[in-house]
């Protein structure tokens, strides 16, 4: 039986919730796959109350790790022997999502060199008529194999 890619296994989950991360953060955080391709990923997620501040918006800190694990679930995409660890995370905040919200995750490699990568993800309204929140990251190539699927 041929064994599958790390991609291979995030398009096996579109239009579901992704149930194979090896992040129990990220389980715990329930992203429905929308799209994947090698180098980036859209995520879907419904905002719950134990996402958010007091006043039922999406918690900043939510928001910060939604974007560091969608961004992982990139490099996730790009089938790496190694695991690659989080440099920096600059999180610009635009417009709120609030509790019973949908909102959307979206992806993308800005430059891949051989020991560093810079990634962005937008996290936008369910229309994408309002951007919520853009990260920028920068992650470091480790010698940490990763596990099997």
């Amino acid at each position: 039986m041929e064994k599958l890619t790390r991609l291979q296994v995030l398009q096996n989950h579109i239009d579901s919730e992704f149930i194979a991360s090896p992040s129990p953060f990220m389980l715990w955080m329930k992203p429905i796959v929308i799209a994947a391709e090698q180098g980036s990923v859209t995520f879907k997620y419904t905002v719950r109350e134990e996402m958010s501040n007091p006043v039922k918006s999406l918690h900043g800190g939510v928001t910060a790790a939604i974007a560091d694990d969608c961004i992982g679930a990139t490099m996730f995409s790009l089938n790496e022997e190694t695991f690659y660890t989080t440099i920096n995370l600059v999180v610009d905040y635009f417009a709120p999502a609030f509790v019973g919200d949908t909102i959307l995750a979206k992806t993308a490699i800005i430059r891949k060199g051989k020991q560093i990568v810079n990634a962005q993800c937008e996290i936008w309204n369910k229309d994408q008529t309002r951007l919520i929140a853009r990260a920028t990251s920068n992650l470091l190539k480790t010698n940490i194999v990763k596990k099997e699927l």
